[in-house]
């Protein structure tokens, strides 16, 4: 969030909603936590490092991504402000919005508006004031008007056949940064077998460590946790998007054991992999 958080360091869904503001500056590494994240960037440019891409940000458009992909602000213009709004996982997953377009953001895909909204430069300092200074009741209205502002901007972008996603050459971090895409394409395509890294690597063409030091030099963390991330990931889409077996679940995600998925699923996410079915689905049943 606005304090990066250490090299290493998972930041579980605390079922927390939150809005603030601050100054853009560059951070020293990446970060993660268990929201999607919206930004609206209220003057000048900045690039973020995004699941081993770099992703323009300009002002006035709103964009949105999944925050527990490991993310990092390495370019801000000088006294850029910009809103941040955090959505707990939990919350995203219950909206009644496209299941592709959840999907792809699951997947890493960062999303932007197509073009400058006038009404989110004076929308969105509105809910920060308010969410800092109003009342429990008008707290509640903000949240129910950023979920509906985040399922319009899923529905522009899915309407459009341009919606950009403003990926720029890789020049940051030159071959590092094309080895880790390479490796995420095959993670992506290949997360519910049982590889290792090894395995990926020599897929890539490349050797196991050349593959850890690109994965740590870019993303800060190793090819086993970004893995092990994005089987979570999958994990919880299953769990939401369908009524199959929970134990199926786990291996089709690449899970060796049920208790191994349930440990790891439990110690990433604070819940088990049922209880987590069970608050998506309570949040999904509509008040009578």
């Amino acid at each position: 969030m606005k304090h990066p958080q250490s090299r290493g360091e998972w930041i579980g869904s605390r079922g927390e909603f939150l809005i603030e503001r601050h100054i853009a500056d560059a951070m020293a590494a990446p970060h993660w936590h268990d929201h999607v994240e919206i930004n609206l960037l209220m003057a000048g440019q900045m690039t973020y490092l995004f699941n081993g891409r770099q992703e323009q940000v300009e002002a006035g458009r709103l964009v949105l991504f999944w925050a527990a992909i490991p993310h990092q602000t390495i370019a801000v213009s000088q006294n850029a402000p910009l809103v941040c709004l955090y959505l707990p996982l939990i919350d995203f997953l219950g909206l009644p919005v496209d299941r592709k377009a959840r999907q792809s953001i699951m997947q890493g895909r960062f999303l932007a508006q197509a073009s400058q909204e006038t009404m989110d430069a004076l929308t969105l300092p509105r809910w920060e004031k308010e969410w800092q200074c109003g009342s429990a009741a008008r707290r509640r209205l903000v949240v129910e008007e950023v979920r509906l502002r985040i399922r319009r901007l899923i529905l522009d972008n899915a309407e459009s056949d341009n919606s950009p996603t403003h990926v720029s050459p890789t020049s940051l971090a030159g071959q590092a940064v094309r080895h880790v895409e390479l490796l995420i394409d095959l993670i992506n395509s290949g997360y519910a077998d049982p590889v290792s890294v090894a395995d990926l690597a020599k897929l890539a063409g490349m050797h196991p460590s050349t593959a850890n030091s690109a994965f740590r030099k870019v993303l800060g963390i190793s090819v086993n946790e970004y893995l092990t991330r994005h089987r979570i990931a999958r994990a919880m889409q299953l769990l939401t998007d369908t009524d199959d077996p929970i134990l199926q679940i786990g291996f089709d995600c690449g899970f060796g054991s049920s208790s191994r998925f349930y440990e790891i699923f439990k110690e990433r996410t604070g819940t088990t992999p049922r209880h987590f079915r069970e608050r998506v689905s309570s949040k999904n049943t509509p008040v009578p």
